[in-house]
């Protein structure tokens, strides 16, 4: 790891983090905290997501929506008018308004091969984010003058990496740079998460192999054709089933990559001296 002993981790100049986990468990909540804290610069993963990669696919599907509303036609053909997505750290919904949900197109549903498409789209630019970094780190430090970083990932991180495999080209990438902590939540974590989601169910991304088996399997349990499903219903069913399958992921990136600390701990977190005492616990317990 970045960091060899407890010790070693507390008398660092320069401390480089990296946060993975479900969303929800607090990975902006400490990274907020951090970043308060006036020495630590916070790169979001979503942030680059949406702005450097998917900026120019979350612009365009505006603008096709607009285009079928013919006074917005008229005004955008003659650039009277400018469509972008207003991003920004507390609000990502324009990424995962783009991704969108497979089903029936009067319920705001999208064709599958479309869903696919957008899908792969967004697997590509999260590694890509992913990958970007090392860059970060040392444009924190040369431009702002920032000595301590967070990377802040997405919850879909896992969908991308063979966390046993040692030579894995983003965990490898990241392993160099960054000390990767899982925040790991327990039963009744999962059992919240699952019913915020209820709620307020948004897209999420997955990896092929999961995506397609959730999707061929829903079909047959509830007996209905692709145009007809309804979008939301099957994002929620696909959720807790999603969580079942993360989890394992996270843990072997944890066990061959990283730490591991638990929601309960980072939502204790009072400031940054009580972080640097929690890695260094953490480190510690390691061995």
């Amino acid at each position: 790891m970045l960091y060899t002993s407890a010790d070693d981790w507390r008398a660092a100049p320069r401390k480089r983090v990296l946060f993975f986990g479900m969303s929800g468990l607090g990975k902006t909540h400490v990274s907020n905290m951090l970043r308060a804290a006036g020495d630590w610069f916070h790169y979001s993963i979503d942030y680059r997501i949406g702005t450097r990669y998917m900026g120019e696919y979350i612009t365009d599907n505006a603008k096709a929506e607009a285009m079928k509303v013919p006074f917005l036609r008229d005004l955008l053909l003659s650039d009277s008018i400018y469509i972008g997505s207003n991003i920004s750290f507390d609000n990502l919904t324009p990424v995962s308004t783009y991704l969108g949900k497979p089903g029936d197109p009067a319920r705001g549903g999208l064709p599958i091969i479309e869903y696919r498409r957008r899908q792969e789209q967004f697997r590509l630019a999260e590694i890509h984010a992913l990958l970007d970094t090392e860059y970060f780190i040392d444009r924190a430090e040369r431009l702002y003058g920032y000595p301590n970083f967070i990377c802040d990932t997405g919850g879909s991180i896992c969908e991308w990496v063979d966390p046993e495999n040692p030579r894995d080209p983003v965990l490898s990438e990241l392993d160099r740079h960054t000390l990767m902590v899982w925040i790991k939540g327990d039963d009744a974590h999962t059992e919240a998460l699952i019913r915020r989601f209820d709620r307020a169910p948004k897209p999420m991304s997955y990896q092929p192999e999961f995506r397609d088996t959730a999707w061929s399997a829903y079909l047959d349990q509830k007996g209905v054709d692709e145009a007809r499903v309804d979008p939301d219903d099957f994002i929620r069913w696909t959720y807790a089933q999603a969580m079942a399958h993360r989890q394992p992921r996270y843990a072997a990136m944890a066990r061959n990559w990283g730490l591991t600390v638990t929601a309960d701990q980072i939502a204790a977190l009072r400031d940054a001296g009580d972080f640097d005492e929690l890695i260094a616990g953490a480190i510690a317990a390691r061995g």
